[in-house]
């Protein structure tokens, strides 16, 4: 054994070739999961390696599971695909195998120009062009989604279940796109789906004891006076007042949200609830992590129930309260793992202001993490909650289909927000004609071979997702070319149909997300001239 010698500055032609290598492993991996047909990838453990490998149809999990490969060069190609695929499978939990198929065409295509004499800077600034001339006309074509089939339809052809898009369909039809969805694992072998009145959280009751319905565990007080707090309650002689402003202002319980409450104080307000139908006091600890999140989430309940929140980092404390400080609701119920608020008692007008502000907030935000918080909390405020329960036979198969749930839900919020566009690539071959138009306009080769680039492109995913499910691509595009704007193939009733009629649709912001995605990586891919590898990386060891 010797060790094969590593320069840790690769020049070109090295470094596009080392790229090319990495994009199309890379993307042959993913390139099955694409259609409704789907083929199967095969990913072996890591830990144990044992177990029986891992099958997976989605892009985004098999992008998130390769890691490395072992030829230095192309695994930089194929980590740069990895990155973006991730940050699209993060963005709008789909298309990714659009992507990574159209982002392989047009690098493929970009590679072998520039290697014909072509000017990398010069195709770069077309491609771009191009891509937003794709990217607008794709947002021309959206149209919004109507009622609860056409979310359903939309719904089938990102889960290929039936029964799942069908559920999916009515339970966003019932809590719109900013609505709570909790999947979670079913209790037999069949779907379920479970709608919650109100707003609720995550967190439960801080003692057994406080649960007074032992048939559905849980506990619910009408009239409630409702104190936010962030305070941690040590002595309980700091509830006493509370105890009393709740009762001298007519309240029949009592919820407090508070961040740590002690076992003298939670006896305390068992204490209190000895006459249940007089007056019961539960306690729950302040939802969220972080002092940020545990913040916003008393501004949420103070729009919604009317009260003034007990913020500990201002002084605030509990001995001290005033009447304005306590919240109302209609009802309040928690259990050992959630509280909810229903019929809350804020003044509507501020609690509708509250919303329009996260809903800008939401729109604004610059990355997805802070976009998926800010929808939690507007579907919380909003009051569309929905539960849904996946069986199986199996824990693998359940954990699947809670996956794929997940993923169809993130798809469809998306796609309420911003529209849908005809399916199976068509909306995609639609804007071949743009780029035609533009070619007959280019003055410079260079322009010229960016948009015979994207019209190629644009054709990928359809003839992928044709391949996938057994058809001759050029035989079944030539059908497609010859139907006119707006057919293309439904791989499920085999023939040329117009897919608005048909109901295959695809999500508006999942297609443009790609487009954008894979054209601005492909071009600048083009652009990287040199490769710099990291010291101290083990050598590869050859006979």
């Amino acid at each position: 054994m010797r060790a094969r010698h590593f320069d840790p500055v690769v020049f070109q032609p090295q470094a596009r070739q080392g790229m090319q290598r990495g994009i199309n492993q890379f993307v042959d991996a993913v390139r099955p999961t694409l259609g409704p047909r789907p083929r199967i990838v095969a990913i072996a453990p890591i830990h144990p390696p044992n177990d029986p490998p891992e099958l997976l149809d989605t892009g985004g999990l098999i992008a998130r599971r390769l890691h490395e490969l072992p030829d230095r060069d192309a695994d930089v190609g194929a980590m740069f695909v990895r990155h973006v695929l991730w940050r699209v499978h993060k963005r709008v939990a789909d298309g990714t195998a659009t992507a990574a198929v159209m982002l392989q065409s047009v690098f493929n295509e970009g590679a072998r120009y520039l290697v014909a004499g072509g000017d990398p800077v010069a195709l770069r600034h077309h491609l771009g062009v191009g891509m937003e001339i794709i990217y607008r006309r794709l947002a021309e074509m959206a149209r919004p989604i109507e009622v609860e089939e056409g979310l359903a339809q939309l719904a089938e052809s990102i889960c290929q279940d039936a029964a799942l898009g069908a559920m999916l369909g009515e339970i966003f039809d019932i809590i719109g796109e900013y609505g709570q969805l909790d999947v979670r694992a079913g209790r037999g072998r069949r779907l379920e789906r479970e709608y919650v009145e109100g707003m609720y959280w995550e967190r439960g009751v801080v003692s057994r004891g406080m649960i007074t319905d032992h048939s559905k565990l849980r506990v619910e007080i009408h009239n409630p006076a409702i104190v936010i707090s962030d305070v941690s309650v040590d002595d309980p002689h700091e509830l006493v007042p509370v105890l009393v402003q709740a009762r001298k202002e007519g309240y029949q319980g009592l919820l407090l949200v508070a961040q740590d409450i002690s076992r003298q104080a939670t006896s305390l307000l068992l204490s209190a609830s000895q006459n249940p139908d007089a007056f019961r006091a539960i306690a729950v600890k302040t939802p969220g992590r972080t002092g940020a999140q545990r913040a916003e989430t008393m501004t949420d309940l103070a729009a919604l129930t009317g009260g003034r929140p007990v913020v500990e980092g201002a002084g605030d404390r509990l001995k001290k309260i005033k009447p304005e400080h306590l919240g109302r609701a209609r009802r309040v119920w928690a259990d050992y793992n959630y509280f909810g608020v229903m019929g809350g008692g804020g003044d509507a007008r501020e609690l509708r202001s509250h919303i329009r502000r996260l809903r800008a907030a939401f729109h604004n935000a610059a990355d997805e993490e802070s976009q998926g918080r800010l929808q939690k909390r507007i579907g919380k405020l909003m009051g569309g909650s929905a539960t849904l329960w996946i069986g199986g036979a199996t824990a693998s198969e359940i954990e699947t289909g809670k996956h794929k749930a997940e993923r169809t839900g993130d798809v469809l919020r998306v796609a309420l927000r911003e529209g849908v566009l005809p399916g199976g690539g068509v909306a995609l071959l639609n804007c071949r004609s743009e780029m035609r138009e533009q070619l007959g306009k280019s003055g410079s080769v260079d322009e010229r071979a960016a948009y015979r680039i994207l019209s190629k492109a644009l054709e990928e995913p359809t003839r992928t997702l044709l391949a996938n499910a057994g058809y001759e691509a050029a035989e079944v595009m030539a059908q497609i070319n010859l139907a006119g704007p707006g057919m293309g193939f439904d791989v499920r009733s085999e023939r040329v149909v117009d897919m608005t009629d048909a109901g295959v649709w695809d999500a508006a912001a999942v297609l443009r997300t790609a487009v954008r995605s894979a054209i601005g990586g492909a071009a600048l891919a083009l652009t990287t001239d040199v490769m710099i590898h990291r010291q101290g990386r083990e050598q590869v060891m050859e006979p």
